[in-house]
């Protein structure tokens, strides 16, 4: 191909470029302009975007539960195969508002545990090591933390915090499209017209762009940020309700001390399940959905020192 034709098919994909994105841009604004103009009834608006948003978080949730406990390859376990575990199981249960969960046992890489469902669907994962290192009563604090988590929804709640999430980053996008399509649609097409078809994000007009979406994606970090702090809240809160059930904050306060040694430092994809927190850094921890590991047994261990009103700390070492 000659350079004057190169040229030319440059110029001609440059100008489809531009007229594409210049017709996107103009139909997303005649969108917006017709819901402006033609405004659905607030409540029914907001009523039909929390129904659609409980919907699309519960079918991702239930659809998103089961892939990742298949994916883990994980056996579930019966009475007769732990008889021990599950009579603290049901022990537990007659002191909590939760039916007795599954349990399954994976390789999870880590010995570490999670809790996945509700009150009457909840499935307990634990890794293989786990079991095997902790104590009877040890063990007990554990379920009885995971358990916790069943009783108040948690898991769920997480999803739909975050289906809230991508629903307000969708809405405040929406009157940005014809902007965004514009400007994209300027910078791609005038990049192929000149020839240099890979410099179009160093088109002036990109600092547009670039501006509006990190706008949004600021605002994506700060909603993200109050979730994750939330998720760190309810950690606590689980602790809390583990002591109050077992009345044993220092047998909790060892496990969770085993655990933590026995955790390596490279983390997988499931990590944000783990009853561990990441404590290097502030970013981290503002971005952890669980509080740091030492501050929790700090917690356990100032609840067992005003338990025991001895006035000094039990070691757990």
């Amino acid at each position: 191909m000659s350079r004057l034709s190169r040229r030319a098919l440059m110029w001609l994909v440059g100008t489809a470029l531009l007229v594409v994105y210049l017709l996107a841009a103009l139909l997303t604004y005649e969108l917006f302009v017709y819901l402006l103009e033609r405004p659905p009834d607030p409540l029914t608006a907001l009523l039909t975007i929390g129904l659609v948003v409980l919907v699309a978080s519960y079918l991702s949730y239930r659809f998103g539960t089961r892939q990742l406990l298949a994916g883990l390859g994980g056996i579930e376990i019966r009475p007769r195969n732990a008889p021990a575990l599950f009579d603290q199981l049901d022990r537990l249960e007659q002191r909590m508002t939760v039916e007795r969960p599954r349990v399954v046992v994976a390789d999870l890489g880590v010995p570490n545990a999670f809790a996945l469902g509700g009150v009457r669907s909840g499935v307990l994962v634990f890794d293989r090591s786990l079991l095997r290192v902790l104590s009877p009563d040890e063990r007990e604090a554990i379920l009885a933390h995971e358990l916790a988590h069943l009783e108040s929804y948690d898991a769920f709640v997480q999803t739909l915090s975050y289906s809230v999430l991508r629903t307000i980053v969708g809405l405040l996008l929406l009157p940005l499209l014809p902007l965004l399509f514009l400007v994209t649609g300027i910078a791609r097409g005038l990049a192929w017209i000149r020839g240099r078809p890979g410099e179009w994000t160093r088109n002036p007009v990109m600092v547009v762009y670039y501006w509006a979406t990190l706008s949004v994606t600021l605002l994506a970090i700060g909603l993200t940020v109050l979730i994750r702090a939330h998720s760190r809240r309810r950690e606590y809160a689980a602790d809390d309700r583990a002591v109050e059930i077992t009345g044993r904050p220092l047998a909790l306060a060892r496990a969770l001390r085993k655990i933590d040694r026995a955790t390596e430092r490279q983390r997988g994809l499931l990590s944000t399940l783990y009853v561990q927190g990441d404590d290097e850094g502030v970013l981290t921890r503002l971005l952890s959905t669980h509080p740091p590991m030492d501050d929790r047994i700090e917690r356990l261990l100032d609840r067992a020192e005003a338990d025991s009103l001895r006035g000094r700390r039990v070691p757990i070492e």
